[in-house]
């Protein structure tokens, strides 16, 4: 019934969803309150140099910037190719030509949930052409998995359990293809990880997408999404490491963690704020 109600949505023009997101937005700040407390704690704690009022406005952004990311994730099962290509543009994918040596080596794409990460996939395949496979952890909402899934395996793109990832992209890692990581998660406790400085707290970070670069040789580059303006985005390629790697260092993780800061705080209302990801941290 879910999967229904997400469907009959991706129906409804995109112009009258983000007015919906609207409503849903001022649902879930001022009556639901969903995840408030969350959101301004993690805000309060990585800008302690705001007032007050600047989070509260940050804060209202975010939850009008989600609600919107929701309509276009559910819209995304029926855009057409054409809107994909008109709103996702690359800013610079001559350096994917460039870490894989004229595509004749895969390449690691570390992001995070900034802008909307799920059009990210379809702006990349059908900018580039480039063979993608986005690795993820499935939701435990099966309805809501499931319309993920769809999403992203639209246009070509191969949607790899995060838990078969390492085995698969070692068995393929003579083909040439992009294999692209949200690692802003917070690790489990099976997987092996790092902690770092993120916004005033030490907190893990996954050293899963380290290790397998270091196994693979592939280079590794960091995407960030850049909100151009309602419905329209950027997605810009910065180089993290290319090999040979130092296998005693964690520079990888670590610069991806540094340029993740900095992607933030260009534009704070974008990323997912709502997640509980400082719920392990270290003062």
């Amino acid at each position: 019934m879910q999967y229904l109600i997400y469907s009959g949505l991706a129906l409804i023009p995109l112009r009258i969803l983000y007015f919906l997101s609207l409503i849903g937005s001022f649902f879930l700040y001022y009556i639901a309150r969903y995840r408030r407390k969350i959101v301004r704690g993690n805000l309060t704690s990585a800008f302690p140099e705001l007032s007050i009022a600047e989070i509260k406005n940050i804060e209202k952004d975010f939850y009008r910037h989600l609600c919107r990311v929701a309509v276009e994730i559910v819209k995304a099962t029926r855009l057409p190719e054409s809107e994909f290509t008109d709103r996702v543009k690359v800013r610079n994918p001559e350096l994917i030509q460039e870490v894989s040596k004229n595509y004749t080596r895969s390449v690691i794409v570390l992001t995070i949930h900034q802008g909307n990460w799920e059009w990210m996939v379809h702006g990349a395949t059908l900018a580039m052409g480039i063979p993608l496979d986005i690795v993820y952890k499935p939701l435990q909402n099966k309805p809501a998995d499931d319309l993920a899934y769809a999403v992203r395996s639209r246009f070509g793109a191969r949607p790899l359990k995060v838990a078969d990832s390492t085995k698969d992209i070692i068995k393929r890692r003579k083909e040439f293809r992009l294999f692209a990581m949200i690692a802003d998660q917070s690790p489990s406790k099976r997987s092996r990880s790092i902690r770092l400085p993120f916004f005033n707290r030490e907190i893990p970070f996954y050293l899963g997408s380290e290790v397998i670069a270091k196994m693979t040789n592939f280079a590794v580059v960091f995407a960030q999404c850049h909100r151009k303006n309602v419905g329209y985005y950027e997605i810009e390629f910065i180089e993290i490491s290319r090999p040979p790697y130092d296998k005693s260092s964690n520079f990888i993780t670590e610069e991806y963690v540094r340029l993740a800061e900095i992607a933030i705080i260009n534009d704070p209302p974008s990323w997912l704020w709502s997640n509980r990801r400082w719920k392990h941290a270290k003062l």
